[in-house]
């Protein structure tokens, strides 16, 4: 088990991608290919794949709109899962939809997502267009009747999309489910699952990094990354509490650090963002805290980890149990349907598309729900906005189901 969770085995799940070169999957930056950090494909256990029992025999049909740089329409295995028909797809470039509906087996193709969303015949919509679109795009499927999943972030540092978005999955009664990568990393899922089955008490300190090193911006619709405030996404690192205990942060007092890196100074973006790094220091909604760091100009070192220090025990590096009454069960991600791979992030991607999958099919919440998606969200929103005020501590807004 601890060879499982060590610092060595997460950086080679999450840290440099040495495989996207075969997938494909490749940034641009100074004109140049790079490789797109988080995209190597983990190990699939097709041993536990014989361990698959489905729980339907029913298909959902599922709309796949965006196939950018990081060609996430297809990244999540949809078009693999033995429940569902990948029965459209969409993006607003016409050669990378022809792409996108070859890698998906779907001869269905929309000029845009607006137009898929009409389509009557969908259960489902993957909403993987640049993060600027991906709450109203969320919103608009859901009116029409639509379960979404999401990529991150749910909102893109707006608190009024964030609260629309809130709003309209409860009245619509849809599911919603966002893509955050870090909740099916082999140590937070283990963390996860003893936290729920209360072997750790509370978290008192948790801790999150989000490191990815963009000398030049990777390329993106319209330019949306280019001097993209840290804090704005904040998911990868935020999850290492919320998707541990399923609760929120309550405050921040957050520090940005200005860049040297050009594209990170506010005369030459977008956002008028000076901060090429932040860190922030969250109060917890159990009264313990959190400090998240997301870090665009640090060289070296990167991936999308963290740890916990709880009342019970310690997960750094390992699961250090040394002192402490507690019995660590045999504790395993479930298995993937056959030909299902567990994909890139850390091995999260299958998992994260299955959970959705089976959510709508057992017609039960998804596991990163609004609310937590929210929570993981919103706290970088206003951890900016404390940045941008030298620090001071704000509140942050709650959302619960």
């Amino acid at each position: 088990m601890e060879s499982a969770i060590t610092r060595r085995s997460l950086l080679a799940g999450v840290g440099v991608a040495a495989g996207a070169a075969a997938l494909g999957l490749r940034e641009t930056a100074m004109g140049q290919d790079v490789q797109i950090q988080g995209f190597e494909k983990a190990k699939t256990d097709t041993e536990a794949s014989k361990r698959w029992k489905p729980i339907s025999d029913r298909k959902v049909r599922v709309g796949i709109a965006g196939y950018g740089v990081c060609k996430f329409g297809a990244a999540f295995g949809f078009q693999d899962h033995p429940n569902v028909t990948v029965a459209a797809v969409t993006d607003i470039i016409p050669d990378r939809c022809a792409e996108l509906a070859k890698v998906c087996r779907c001869d269905k193709t929309y000029p845009s997502c607006e137009e898929m969303i009409k389509d009557d015949s969908l259960e489902a919509i993957f909403v993987a267009t640049d993060a600027v679109s991906h709450a109203r795009l969320a919103i608009a499927a859901m009116r029409a009747g639509k379960h979404v999943a999401s990529a991150v972030p749910a909102a893109f540092g707006s608190l009024e999309e964030a609260e629309a978005l809130f709003k309209t999955v409860k009245q619509t009664g849809r599911k919603y489910m966002m893509f955050e990568t870090s909740y099916f990393h082999e140590d937070l899922y283990m963390m996860r699952e003893m936290y729920r089955l209360g072997l750790l008490g509370k978290v008192v300190y948790a801790e999150g990094e989000y490191y990815h090193f963009m000398r030049e911006p990777i390329d993106s619709y319209k330019g949306w990354r280019i001097g993209l405030p840290p804090q704005w996404y904040p998911t990868h690192s935020n999850a290492y509490y919320v998707g541990v205990t399923g609760m929120s942060f309550t405050e921040v007092s957050c520090m940005g650090i200005p860049s040297i890196i050009e594209h990170l100074k506010p005369a030459n973006n977008r956002y008028r963002n000076p901060f090429g790094t932040e860190i922030a220091l969250f109060r917890t909604a159990d009264g313990g805290t959190a400090r998240m760091a997301v870090s665009w100009d640090t060289p070296g070192f990167s991936g999308e980890m963290g740890r916990i220090r709880t009342q019970r025990g310690t997960f750094y590096d390992r699961f250090a149990t040394e002192g402490m009454d507690i019995k660590v069960p045999p504790i395993q991600r479930p298995p993937l349907p056959p030909g299902v791979e567990a994909g890139g992030h850390g091995g999260s991607h299958g998992y994260l598309m299955a959970e959705f999958i089976e959510a709508i099919l057992a017609d039960r919440k998804p596991l990163v729900d609004v609310a937590q998606a929210l929570a993981m969200t919103v706290g970088g929103i206003v951890a900016h906005r404390s940045a941008l005020k030298g620090g001071e501590l704000l509140k942050i807004p709650q959302f619960a189901l």
